[in-house]
């Protein structure tokens, strides 16, 4: 591949970048998800009680956090936040929820199903099932949830109906009855359905439950408090304002110190900014605000870059070589330098998003993010521009781009 079939792919690739990023942006104020500080939600406490049966202990609230964890993502909620506090307290943080009160209830709940006979014994219960869905029964539309068992399950409940027959089962959930059926004959298979429900909307909240699996303790909520969207509205206004003041200020800068050069940079920028934020559209990242001062970071780190080749371009324009092998050369032994330095910081990164959690995971990916797309937009977009400027005659001369000899 000679030169210009180099230039010609670099080109393209960044079209098709910029086409992508617009495309995962639009529309922008729906592209991007925002995280609890910015985008309000709920904040929640949950402390785990003893009962005669049993006591809260380490294996207990790992259990707790695992069914916590599997319901609130049954909720398909943005970046929630499962932490544990303590010896008997778990921290939930739900962003953006239309429902608090009833998305709260629903996490708390101890959820046990519970087969009971006519005489009130318990028969069976939930710890056999392995899949709940909410739908329609057939023959007259009605919300049901439709259950099935493990193979033992299975066994168990034919055996149950089997020895039952002409008598009601009561389903229960909590010790609330869901639906009291006469078994008129023997269930194989290890598929039934509960009915009795009043909306569709509480029978996919029960099947969540069951989906999750029950708690093996039961959990009180001690503090419910909520993030108002106003603060998080103040810390986007002020993010906005510093980073419009911050990239100002860097223009400014380079376009001072470097000339033509520092204004390709500025423009490189501009193409850093729509592609980092298509990126993370694309992945649905939640932007949380230490995700955007990970980002504002990344744009300091990508001037940096920029800096580091320039100075290099006018050392090699300074030993005598042309404009364009000066240019060939600059980029070329500055990689080595932008590597080293990024990579230390992408190990840094990487290890925040490993051990971290909420924001300052969100702070760690972000800064990735960031750091992977500059390096792109310093070597790539960068040097395009640069090519460009120089092939087409547009701005020829060395002093232009700040390169001249001394």
């Amino acid at each position: 591949m000679n030169w210009k079939q180099k230039r010609l792919f670099s080109f393209i690739m960044v079209l098709a970048l910029l086409a992508l990023a617009a495309y995962f942006l639009y529309p922008l104020d729906e592209s991007i998800e925002l995280g609890l500080d910015l985008r309000g939600g709920t904040h929640v406490v949950l402390e785990a009680k003893d009962t005669e049966t049993a006591q809260v202990n380490d294996d207990a609230m790992n259990r707790v956090m695992n069914v916590i964890k599997r319901r609130v993502n049954e909720l398909g909620l943005t970046e929630p936040l499962v932490q544990r506090q303590g010896a008997r307290r778990i921290i939930v943080e739900l962003p953006g929820i239309d429902d608090p009160n009833q998305a709260i209830q629903t996490i708390g709940q101890t959820a046990q199903l519970i087969f009971k006979n006519e005489a009130g014994e318990v028969l069976m219960t939930g710890e056999y099932l392995v899949d709940a869905q909410a739908g329609f029964e057939s023959q007259f539309n009605q919300p049901i949830v439709s259950i099935e068992f493990n193979r033992e399950g299975a066994k168990k409940f034919a055996e149950i109906t089997r020895n039952n027959q002409g008598k009601r089962v009561g389903i229960y959930l909590d010790e609330d009855l869901l639906t009291n059926p006469r078994v008129n004959e023997t269930i194989t298979g290890g598929k039934a359905q509960i009915t009795g429900y009043e909306s569709i909307e509480d029978a996919q909240e029960n099947a969540l439950l069951l989906r999750a699996g029950a708690l093996p303790i039961p959990v009180d909520v001690i503090e419910n408090r909520t993030v108002g969207p106003t603060l998080g509205k103040i810390s986007i206004d002020r993010s906005i304002k510093a980073g419009i003041i911050g990239l100002s200020l860097i223009i400014v800068f380079m376009a001072l110190v470097y000339w033509m050069s520092g204004l390709v940079a500025a423009v490189a920028l501009g193409f850093y900014s729509v592609i980092v934020l298509g990126v993370l559209a694309g992945l649905n990242a939640t932007l949380t605000l230490p995700g955007i001062a990970g980002l504002i970071l990344s744009i300091g780190m990508a001037v940096d870059a920029n800096v580091i080749i320039f100075e290099r371009i006018k050392y090699e324009y300074r030993q005598g070589k042309t404009v364009k092998a000066a240019v060939n050369a600059g980029f070329k032994r500055a990689f080595t330098t932008i590597l080293d330095s990024n990579i230390t910081t992408l190990i840094t990164a990487a290890i925040l998003g490993y051990f971290g959690t909420g924001t300052v995971r969100g702070f760690a990916i972000t800064l990735s993010v960031g750091i992977l797309v500059s390096m792109f937009t310093a070597i790539v977009v960068t040097r395009m521009l640069i090519n460009l400027l120089l092939n087409t005659g547009l701005v020829n001369k060395p002093k232009a781009f700040g390169w001249a000899r001394r």
